[in-house]
């Protein structure tokens, strides 16, 4: 009988448990996994800016061709192990110098529409940021991690 009563209860345990991780993870999915967002793919990036500013096949090409290079020089940068603060304007020169190509390939009727896409990319961005981090990047004033003025660990300095 006790035994019964026991498994009764392990089953409902159980049950509670699994729900509870459930509804933990659907906010988590919602924001895009809860960590560094959503990573587009070099097609999903060339199809979104197609929508945007109509390319041809052959600026398609190029374009991809652009953020593959791009993503694996900024695979490689976060892959390298450095200091998260000290990868951040190396991946925003990163960043500056794939737009100015990109640019370069536009006609003058498509630029407009490309500055126009680059702000509303801008502005999605700083709308998933969380306000409490002082604009930084993941969790801190100061890029990846950490505090703007202090150690991660610590009060500013």
């Amino acid at each position: 009988m006790k035994m019964t009563m026991f498994r009764k209860f392990a089953m409902r345990a159980g049950a509670v448990a699994l729900c509870s991780a459930a509804l933990c993870a659907v906010p988590m999915m919602a924001q895009g996994g809860g960590g560094r967002g959503m990573m587009m793919t070099s097609d999903q990036r060339v199809d979104a800016l197609d929508k945007a500013v109509k390319l041809t096949p052959d600026q398609k090409t190029k374009i991809k061709a652009i953020y593959d290079a791009d993503m694996k020089k900024m695979m490689d940068l976060r892959n390298s192990g450095g200091n998260p603060q000290d990868m951040r304007p190396k991946m925003m020169a990163i960043r500056t110098d794939e737009n100015t190509q990109i640019k370069a390939l536009l006609t003058d009727d498509q630029k407009p529409k490309y500055d126009k896409y680059l702000a509303a990319q801008q502005a999605q961005m700083q709308q998933r940021r969380p306000a409490n981090t002082g604009g930084g990047g993941f969790g801190g004033g100061g890029g990846f991690g950490g505090d703007a003025g202090g150690s991660a660990g610590g009060p500013p300095q």
